[in-house]
């Protein structure tokens, strides 16, 4: 695994947190992710990272400062809408399984399978009967998922009552971030404690040997993406791989080319 101070992470408790500071503390990591990444494409390993929460947690800001700088051939972000009337009929976790890691891929999931023991069971999606199945099962899945040479990193992202609320009302206001607040969002928001008991459960039931959940305290969402990537990076045993030298090539000789009297449709220059 590679030393290195980005790795390691530095303390940074009890200090105010810049933009600046955070840019350059994220800044360190990428370069870490860079190299996971060809540690990954190299070696043909399989990463897949969850990560679940209440709405507000932070969850896509995460998994933006994740992906910011690798490839997106590599890194799929997978986010799934509301399932058809046809998978309503299959196996809850079968529409999740097309989505596992390949080798050579780190796939994220911005919501999960877990989606049963939470938003399901909350909003009534699905009945507590259904709830307490997906929970007797989900560990042989992931037992299995394990098995097939799968490295499954689940993070939970804990965010406090009045973090939520300022972050969703933010959401109304800022029209920027307006696509985020969801009817769905407004009707689970009074629903706290009813989050809090499947949440209880959810941890009960999967947080397991084999496939652990790591939480996160996400009210700082600076610290909580710093954080975040470095327990990943910690976790996951890659190594640096060996990189050939590279140099620019010469261009070619214009050999009679010249440029053509095109009228091209430039766009107004605003900036």
């Amino acid at each position: 695994m590679a030393k290195t101070e980005a790795k390691k992470g530095r303390s940074l408790e009890g200090k105010s947190l810049s933009y600046k500071e955070y840019r350059k503390e994220l800044c360190q990591l990428h370069v870490e992710l860079v190299k996971l990444q060809e540690w990954v494409v190299q070696t043909g390993s399989k990463v897949c990272i969850v990560f679940e929460g209440r709405d507000g947690a932070g969850k896509g800001g995460t998994i933006k400062a994740i992906t910011e700088r690798v490839s997106p051939r590599v890194f799929r972000v997978i986010a799934l809408p509301a399932p058809t009337e046809r998978e309503k009929s299959q196996m809850y976790v079968q529409r999740y399984l097309p989505h596992l890691p390949a080798a050579g891929e780190v796939v994220i999931f911005d919501r999960s399978w877990y989606n049963r023991a939470g938003v399901e069971r909350v909003m009534g999606f699905c009945s507590d009967e259904d709830a307490v199945k997906f929970l007797a099962a989900v560990p042989l899945v992931e037992q299995a998922i394990v098995a097939s040479g799968v490295m499954l990193l689940k993070y939970w992202l804990e965010v406090n009552e009045e973090e939520q609320t300022r972050r969703l009302e933010a959401r109304i206001h800022d029209r920027r971030k307006v696509w985020k607040l969801t009817d769905m969002d407004l009707k689970s928001y009074s629903r706290w404690y009813d989050y809090s008991r499947a949440r209880d459960a959810m941890f009960r039931a999967s947080d397991t040997a084999i496939a652990p959940w790591s939480v996160a305290n996400s009210n700082d969402k600076r610290r909580a993406r710093l954080n975040i990537i470095t327990d990943l990076l910690h976790k996951i045993p890659y190594e640096p791989m060996p990189r050939k030298n590279v140099t620019l090539p010469k261009r070619q000789k214009p050999d009679g080319y010249e440029d053509p009297d095109y009228p091209f449709k430039y766009i107004a220059e605003k900036f």
